[in-house]
């Protein structure tokens, strides 16, 4: 009896295919997901981006610049890591490997009156401090902050040139930026004396007649409350773009911010 002849299998070459299409579809699957993975744990642990949506801290940060902030500059609590949601103990004022922060650091925290929303300051007054405002001068502990006139802060408004008037402060221990002062007379120009209670902090903005901080509703910043320490800037509009809007990138970009470190 001849031998039957062997029909070609000819679903075969299609079902390889459809094999290595799912293995395909496997690794992309993979790789997203160690992406992602990565990505919250630099986001939780190392370096978070923000972005600048105030004018609180011009003329030093500007609305629409983007930041990267250093969460492991000061230890961890629980407003570090995303809804708040892993409590540490209290070994440091509820911060877990924590570090004191310096006067003059830019540092993103949690509003105390609503934990939920994010403000970025500059540090005045660390736990024992004495602070005041007196005729628009910075008084640190019973002396005043030198503070010296330089060049005008110039900014366009609705196609007109504006000036203001920009000083150069100077902390103890050398840390130097520079502040605004929109109005002369201004009702945060003069304070009573703030004593900085242990285990919080004093913010104040470096456009002082247009901040909300310390002087105001923010009030004394908790230790926890910490977030992270601005470093620089990775990115900059003129706020009219947002930063997934790419066809607009080459006309409201500021390069010369651009991967610049902020004092």
């Amino acid at each position: 009896m001849a031998d039957t002849p062997t029909q070609p299998n000819s679903s075969a070459p299609a079902k390889r295919a459809q094999a290595k299409q799912g293995e395909s579809w496997t690794e992309l699957a993979k790789t997203v997901i160690y992406a992602g993975l990565i990505a919250i744990v630099i986001r939780t642990f190392l370096f978070q981006p923000f972005n600048i949506p105030s004018a609180s801290m011009e003329g030093t940060l500007l609305i629409g610049d983007y930041l990267f902030v250093e969460k492991f500059a000061y230890g961890y609590s629980r407003y570090t890591f995303p809804f708040g949601g892993w409590p540490f103990g209290d070994a440091v004022h509820g911060r877990f490997l924590g570090r004191t922060p310096e006067r003059g650091d830019v540092i993103v925290f949690k509003f105390p009156g609503d934990n939920s929303t994010d403000f970025i300051k500059r540090l005045i007054g660390l736990p024992g401090d004495r602070i005041q405002m007196k005729d628009g001068v910075l008084w640190l502990n019973g002396k005043p902050v030198p503070k010296v006139r330089v060049e005008d802060y110039v900014e366009t408004i609705d196609g007109e040139e504006h000036h203001v008037p920009q000083y150069r402060e100077t902390l103890p221990g050398g840390k130097s930026y520079l502040t605004l002062d929109r109005d002369p007379e201004g009702p945060s120009d003069n304070t009573d004396v703030y004593v900085v209670p242990q285990g919080h902090y004093f913010m104040m903005g470096d456009n002082r007649d247009n901040s909300a901080d310390s002087r105001t509703e923010v009030g004394y910043v908790p230790a926890e409350n910490l977030e992270g320490k601005a470093e620089f800037r990775f990115f900059s509009t003129n706020g009219t773009a947002r930063f997934w809007e790419i066809w607009k990138w080459p006309f409201t970009i500021r390069y010369t911010r651009l991967l610049t470190p902020i004092n």
